[in-house]
């Protein structure tokens, strides 16, 4: 229950963060994150019309369909819940007194809290509707590429169409600014929380090292096969993954064994196997 609810709590979080950047930042200076909800705001201005929100929640409706066959249940009902907030908090937002800030400026903060809010929902497993679950379906096509780099080329295809329908080159530019900041914010988000330390361990005391990871931080070791270049003695190298939390316990354990040791420590993503994560088709 505590996990489900940590859960429905970052998604509802980062919908927030999503629309208030939106409501507050993006559309009072005709700027938008490109998606739906960037289409939403030319189709309002199109038809003369500012309900945003309800306009956005009516695109999706299709799109959720796809979603929840193709991807499953978790992601329909973590997306449902994203769009509706979203949806809602978007006219919500739209009340609140609107700053007077540089376009510019609000590109960037824009950018940021957007990139914020999605990257935290889609690294939920879940997403705001509309534009983010296209992305996630690309994504499964393209394993390979990073999904914030997904979002900024199909965002750009928005941009573009707000530069038309303002007739603004500036708020083209400016929205451009946006959806590069929030690719990059994205990618962030979802995948900073990935990385793990490698370490490799040189110490003539390597069985002592082996078993207190193994007690200390309930982590796994191998022994690699090692020669010393200038004693060529054998010996045997400790190699071993931990979390990024766990990088100072274990550099005071090797210590405290041998302060002799010789330690290199590595960046590692996406470490699967036991105590880590698992392979899955839909990993972002």
């Amino acid at each position: 229950m505590k996990e489900k609810v940590l859960w429905l709590g970052k998604i509802l979080l980062g919908s927030a963060l999503f629309a208030f950047s939106f409501a507050v930042f993006l559309e009072p200076q005709n700027l938008n994150a490109g998606g739906l909800s960037g289409l939403s705001m030319v189709l309002c201005h199109i038809l003369r019309i500012d309900e945003v929100g309800v306009v956005t929640l009516l695109l999706n409706l299709p799109l959720f369909a796809v979603g929840g066959v193709k991807i499953g249940k978790k992601f329909f009902f973590g997306s449902l819940v994203g769009m509706s907030v979203s949806s809602i908090l978007l006219d919500l937002f739209a009340l609140l007194p609107k700053p007077e800030v540089e376009p510019l400026l609000s590109a960037l903060y824009g950018g940021v809290l957007c990139g914020l809010g999605i990257g935290l929902v889609f690294s939920e497993g879940a997403s705001t509707g509309g534009s983010d679950i296209i992305v996630r379906l690309l994504k499964r096509r393209w394993q390979n590429v990073p999904i914030g780099m997904i979002n900024t080329g199909f965002d750009a295809v928005v941009v573009t169409l707000t530069g038309l329908v303002f007739r603004n080159i500036s708020s083209a530019l400016y929205s451009g600014v946006t959806i590069f900041v929030t690719g990059q914010i994205i990618d962030a988000v979802v995948y900073r929380f990935d990385y793990s330390k490698v370490a490799l361990i040189i110490s003539q005391r390597y069985d002592a090292v082996a078993a207190a990871i193994s007690r200390e931080l309930d982590r796994g070791a191998t022994f690699l096969h090692g020669q010393g270049s200038y004693t060529g003695k054998d010996t045997k190298v400790v190699l071993t993954a931990v979390r990024k939390q766990q990088l100072a316990d274990l550099k005071r354990l090797v210590v405290e064994i041998d302060p002799n040791a010789f330690i290199i420590v590595q960046e590692a993503h996406q470490v699967l196997g036991d105590g880590f994560s698992r392979y899955s088709r839909d990993a972002l």
